[in-house]
């Protein structure tokens, strides 16, 4: 058995802006905050949603304007070192979720890591997400 895990694992709440995969089968969430500037700030996404946290399709509504998200016209990469572009149908954002992991940070504030699907904040809106604030 190696050394003990020096990594971190905190959990956190963000707002679905977007997912991956068809609507009956999403494969994972595209998560967000809002920053300083009003603006959806993107941050990171989740890793593949297990078959009981798809549920969290359930809560999710499409943009009713797609020109108004935030996110319009954005490209969405399958990950690091590749040119792979998603298909990312954009969603209303205004369910949260919490989720958890390595949550290390890029320059811009986005998490390097994709996190894990926790649980739908059905009690919060996402007024009530801390604001995307600098990297630690």
């Amino acid at each position: 058995m190696g050394p003990p895990s020096t990594e971190v694992r905190e959990t956190h709440d963000a707002i679905v802006g977007a997912v991956t995969g068809p609507t009956g089968t999403l494969r994972s969430l595209l998560l967000g905050r809002y920053g300083t500037t009003e603006q959806l700030q993107y941050t990171g996404r989740t890793t593949t949603l297990t078959q009981p946290a798809r549920t969290v399709g359930s809560h999710l509504a499409p943009t009713a304007t797609v020109s108004t998200h935030p996110w319009h016209g954005w490209t969405f990469t399958a990950g690091w070192g590749t040119r792979d572009v998603l298909n990312v149908p954009l969603g209303q954002p205004d369910v949260v979720v919490e989720v958890s992991g390595d949550l290390a940070r890029d320059a811009a504030g986005r998490w390097r890591h994709p996190v894990h699907w926790q649980r739908v904040r059905t009690d919060l809106s996402p007024e009530d997400v801390p604001r995307l604030t600098s990297p630690r």
